[in-house]
């Protein structure tokens, strides 16, 4: 399916967000999937992430998640630099304003006449799979893709301590989790207590695991496994249209 491509901008606590936004070039109404990128931004590998899921019939709205310290279209570089920096904006930005940016792409996409408003989802990478985790809480999720979540049990998100580990019984809609069994960001024992806490909350989910490494979908480096990548966006892409069917 062909995609158009498009930049909007969106006003959070007086901050512009810019949000990229992929959408099938087909006249229609599609589920909509708020888009979490991990903490380079939305550089060419996640864009290109963005662009394949939104071939398969969603429209993707990926928010840039450090708007109120980076300048509009900032690409952090994924080296080492880029690594401290990156961080360091997650850890400057208040926990409060990811789930206000979460607020507004829902609203935006609730808003779009392509969109249907009872059709939406989540999936994110890295961080923006921790912000997708967390974006589940809202009423209007049905599916949430969390892939290689960081943070999750220790609540490091941002300022102060996330609460996502205690909020679980919030969600209302399905999980898929992505994991890469060699990722020492998310140990076995971190593995274990996020799948431990959906199974006593009774949240529907599946739980993926490959022998990959921590941000084994980003194409643009040295963990990229491609048969992984390929295997888990099959599982995501059934999830999905599974979820989204009716």
């Amino acid at each position: 399916m062909q995609i158009t491509k498009r930049n909007v901008e969106l006003r959070v606590n007086d901050s512009l967000m810019r949000v990229y936004v992929a959408a099938p070039k087909a006249a229609g109404v599609y589920p909509g999937i708020v888009f979490y990128s991990d903490i380079y931004q939305l550089g060419s590998p996640i864009v290109r992430l963005a662009n394949y899921l939104a071939g398969f019939g969603y429209v993707v709205a990926a928010p840039e998640i450090f708007h109120r310290l980076e300048p509009i279209g900032t690409v952090i570089e994924p080296d080492d630099l880029g690594r401290m920096r990156g961080n360091d904006d997650a850890r400057r930005t208040a926990i409060a304003d990811y789930d206000a940016d979460c607020r507004a792409v829902i609203e935006f996409l609730k808003t779009e006449s392509a969109v249907s408003p009872d059709k939406i989802g989540t999936l994110g990478f890295c961080i923006g799979g921790h912000l997708a985790f967390r974006a589940a809480f809202q009423n209007e999720i049905k599916a949430s893709v969390c892939c290689y979540p960081t943070g999750i049990p220790s609540g490091k998100l941002g300022q102060g301590i996330a609460d996502t580990i205690h909020r679980v019984s919030e969600i209302k809609g399905e999980m898929l989790l992505v994991f890469g069994t060699l990722d020492p960001h998310i140990p076995e024992h971190d593995r274990q207590s996020i799948i431990q806490a959906l199974e006593n909350a009774n949240v529907p989910h599946k739980v993926l695991q490959y022998e990959a490494e921590h941000t084994f979908m980003r194409d643009d480096g040295y963990r990229y496994d491609s048969v992984a990548t390929t295997s888990a966006w099959s599982e995501i892409v059934t999830f999905l249209q599974r979820i989204f069917a009716n």
